[in-house]
């Protein structure tokens, strides 16, 4: 009695051991499809995004935030030369507003970054108006002749409702 007692307690325990091996198999499985599916549709999506064509349709107002660090031996006057770039610019077909300026002095934090020296931000009504600005004749020659004055730039784009 006690042997197939033994035997019988062996049978139950493998026989629960296998339904739990099949349960996590399922939720594997069931995981691994799912996160095919959403991982796929991700892709699509970012590539629907992305073409060109949506890119026109895009609705709202385009915050064009551009980050200037000036080189760090520029006297005082070739500073007030560097601002007239922003005049230039501010007269561009397509530019809502035009404002400027230095890094505020907040807090300091790991996740704050006051290390620019001007900070340029233009709105535009559209993605049309900032796709025009982008290769506009006085944009690109503005550019390329204000140059000398900074060592760095860093552009960040955004769309607002």
């Amino acid at each position: 009695m006690g042997n197939s007692y033994i035997c019988i307690a062996w049978k139950q325990e493998k026989t629960f051991k296998n339904q739990e091996k099949m349960k996590r198999r399922k939720f594997i499985e069931k995981t691994l499809v799912t996160g095919t599916v959403i991982g796929l549709a991700a892709t699509s999506t970012n590539k629907l995004l992305a073409s060109p064509a949506n890119e026109q349709n895009q609705k709202g107002t385009i915050i064009h935030s551009v980050y200037f660090w000036l080189k760090p031996n520029l006297t005082e006057q070739e500073e007030k030369q560097f601002l007239t770039f922003f005049d230039l610019l501010k007269k561009i077909p397509g530019v809502s507003s035009l404002v400027y300026g230095k890094p505020a002095p907040t807090t300091k934090r790991e996740v704050t970054d006051n290390t620019f020296s001007y900070n340029l931000i233009i709105t535009f009504k559209n993605m049309e108006d900032i796709n025009n600005y982008e290769t506009h004749p006085e944009h690109v020659k503005a550019a390329s002749e204000y140059a000398k004055f900074w060592d760095r730039v860093q552009v960040r784009d955004c769309i607002v409702d």
